[in-house]
């Protein structure tokens, strides 16, 4: 008999039940701060395994482009604002030194492309690398595309303006582009290839190749030779012509060509040591 009433009473004062739902009542917000835990050190890692130097050229792609576009906008708001229209020399003056600044502040560390076209003609026969590309590409369109939207703010003016169009017909325009895009790779091309030719005025030698192309090109294609230069404003606008192609695909294949021109002239390969040091630098 005290057997049997004791045991009753040994199972009724037993413990585990209330311990085992305290812990399960606390499981699911320690699972809440495993998750939150395991998310940021994915974040973290995620983070670390970022190549910083390619963060670094992609930045530096993206204000370099700003720079030009943005320049290239206020000559055409100023003049307008004093009640001018711009003309070729100020455009022309206006386009090489812009890239002239830009080559000595960012040649080195980005190669300033600032440029969809130099960079796809320097992945495609140089030593680009390809897998650099998308980013490059992106970086120069947003730069482009935010200048333009800020020169909008600042001056007043109208992207519809600064957008590029045929002034002589869409087969001159788009064999101008292309020639004048070829010479200004022609020439960049043996920059990169031999960057001590000219040591440290390679930024002067870029800026009067781009002043050339302008005056070569302006009168008939408006001088864009940049599918970013005339990309940008296309897309603050929201407008597409039918021949914005032309803008998109002339520079890129003249671009192709005048480095592809090079290289057989030379008969030759890339230089090992400016592969190495610049790894695609257009310019320097």
């Amino acid at each position: 008999m005290q057997q049997s009433i004791k045991a009753p009473f040994r199972e009724l004062s037993s413990s585990p039940d209330i311990s085992g739902s305290t812990a399960t009542s606390s499981q699911p917000e320690n699972d809440l701060k495993n998750g939150d835990s395991t998310l940021y050190k994915t974040l973290f890692n995620s983070l670390n395994k970022i190549d910083k130097s390619l963060a670094r050229k992609v930045l530096a792609e993206a204000l370099g482009t700003f720079m030009l576009m943005f320049c290239i906008c206020a000559i055409i708001a100023i003049m307008r604002l004093i009640g001018m229209e711009v003309g070729l020399m100020e455009y022309a003056a206006t386009a090489a030194l812009t890239v002239t600044v830009i080559v000595f502040s960012i040649g080195a560390i980005s190669g300033a492309h600032v440029n969809p076209a130099v960079t796809i003609a320097f992945a495609t026969v140089g030593p680009f690398p390809w897998s650099e590309v998308p980013l490059y590409i992106l970086a120069q369109i947003g730069g482009s595309t935010l200048a333009t939207y800020i020169a909008r703010l600042v001056y007043g003016i109208r992207s519809e303006l600064v957008m590029t169009k045929p002034l002589q017909g869409c087969t001159a325009a788009f064999w101008v582009e292309l020639i004048a895009t070829f010479i200004i790779l022609f020439l960049t091309a043996s920059l990169s290839n031999d960057p001590q030719s000219i040591g440290k005025v390679s930024g002067f030698v870029v800026g009067v190749a781009i002043g050339l192309g302008v005056l070569i090109s302006g009168p008939v294609s408006g001088g864009s030779m940049n599918p970013a230069r005339s990309l940008g404003p296309a897309l603050v606008s929201w407008k597409f012509d039918d021949h914005l192609w032309i803008y998109l695909v002339a520079p890129t294949i003249g671009a192709i060509a005048g480095v592809f021109a090079y290289r057989i002239l030379r008969l030759q390969g890339w230089s090992c040591e400016s592969s190495q040091a610049q790894k695609g630098s257009a310019y320097s």
